[in-house]
């Protein structure tokens, strides 16, 4: 679990909000704007989607050891991208970036505390989702300090020599750890409860809790992304973006508290619709904030409700699908927030490039995640597939 939770960590710069720390500097060194990142960065995300799926099977194949080599890859990649100082240097870089990081890596991670956690689901993912949040909260000051004392460029090739070498650690270890196959000879599974990939893409709850999932990913990668500007634009000077960062981290760990407590007494889609309760109104007042605490409070309610549906992402999938085909399952569902993660900075630049504003791109995002909440209330868990492909009826206290 915490190999799986380090390696998360490590995704950093490969996601948006790591992104966010050094857009800015990197925008003006290569000489381009936020519209055109926007775009670069939606199809390298979409092209680097693919290596969640592709990775998942190998996992399932071969076992958790690939997840350090996949660790030192990532590592070398940020390296070379700390180089970067050309448009078809920038995009190679990044599309290896997206897809080994935002993708591979944090399926691999999934994937790999999933079937960790077996019978104890609710409270190993939450702790991997208190993990996580120390590890990003420790992550994200530290990185955003060391870019703007010694530029983005040098601190970008030192986070990818630590990831290189934790990636060698991660690598030593599982290769002498007894899970070395997510499914391994002599582990039975009951096949009345593990769904294969189409079966799992068949049920409404797959779509449901991926899009839902997925839409809190495209609106924290916009926003992530466009922090800085999001908040100059409502008059806020750029040091209220890092602490926006310190509070949404700390009440996303309170979620992750909250949410792997009560998994275990409620049915997923109440923490679901409560986190889409939460986000929605979060979005809506946003374009309306006017002084650092309304700031403060707004990413205090953003990061409560990540942490719920962060917590709710982590244990859905084994709890519901099972886990003999769990890599392959997790894949398709990193790959739904990959696209949506993608969208959202080039949504959100384009909306403010057309209308001058980003209030209508939230006020849309605030009315999507209300529908979606009312779909997660209306979901139902689905069937277990049975040995021969036929569906059995739910148990009614299992979901």
């Amino acid at each position: 679990m915490v190999i799986a939770a380090l390696a998360m960590v490590a995704t950093l710069p490969g996601r948006s909000q790591g992104l966010g720390l050094i857009t800015e500097p990197l925008l003006s060194d290569v000489g381009i704007n936020r519209v055109r990142f926007a775009e670069i960065n939606l199809w390298t995300s979409l092209a680097g989607s693919l290596f969640a799926v592709g990775f998942g099977h190998l996992l399932d194949r071969w076992g958790a050891w690939i997840l350090g080599l996949l660790m030192v890859a990532l590592g070398a990649v940020v390296v070379c991208f700390s180089t970067v100082s050309s448009l078809p240097g920038l995009v190679f870089a990044l599309w290896l970036l997206r897809g080994l990081g935002q993708s591979a890596l944090s399926a691999g991670s999934l994937s790999v505390v999933g079937i960790a956690a077996r019978d104890r689901a609710h409270s190993i993912m939450a702790s991997y989702s208190i993990l996580l949040s120390v590890g990003f909260m420790i992550a994200f000051p530290v990185v955003g300090t060391g870019v703007r004392l010694a530029g983005w460029r040098w601190t970008w090739a030192g986070v990818g020599l630590g990831i290189v070498a934790l990636g060698l650690v991660a690598w030593w270890i599982l290769r002498r750890s007894v899970l070395i196959r997510l499914a391994p000879e002599g582990v039975t599974i009951p096949d009345s409860h593990d769904f294969t990939l189409p079966q799992a893409l068949a049920t409404p709850a797959f779509w449901v809790f991926g899009l839902s999932s997925s839409l809190y990913g495209l609106v924290a990668s916009g926003i992530g992304l466009f922090n800085e500007s999001i908040l100059t634009e409502l008059g806020f000077a750029p040091g209220v973006f890092l602490g926006c960062l310190g509070v949404t981290a700390f009440t996303g760990l309170a979620g992750n508290f909250l949410g792997g407590w009560w998994l275990g007494r409620v049915p997923p889609r109440r923490v679901m619709v409560t986190a889409m309760s939460l986000l929605a109104p979060g979005l809506t007042v946003l374009p309306l904030l006017r002084s650092t605490w309304m700031v403060l409070s707004q990413a205090a309610v953003m990061g409560l409700a990540g942490g719920l549906v962060t917590v709710l992402f982590f244990s859905y999938w084994p709890q519901t699908f099972g886990r003999r085909h769990l890599g392959s399952i997790q894949g398709c569902a990193q790959l739904l927030t990959v696209v949506a993660s993608a969208s959202g900075p080039l949504l959100l630049a384009r909306i403010q490039e057309a209308s001058g504003s980003y209030t209508l791109a939230f006020r849309c995002l605030g009315l999507a995640t209300a529908l979606l909440g009312l779909a997660a209330w209306g979901v139902r868990p689905p069937r277990a597939p049975s040995v021969h492909g036929h569906p059995l009826p739910a148990s009614s206290g299992s979901h």
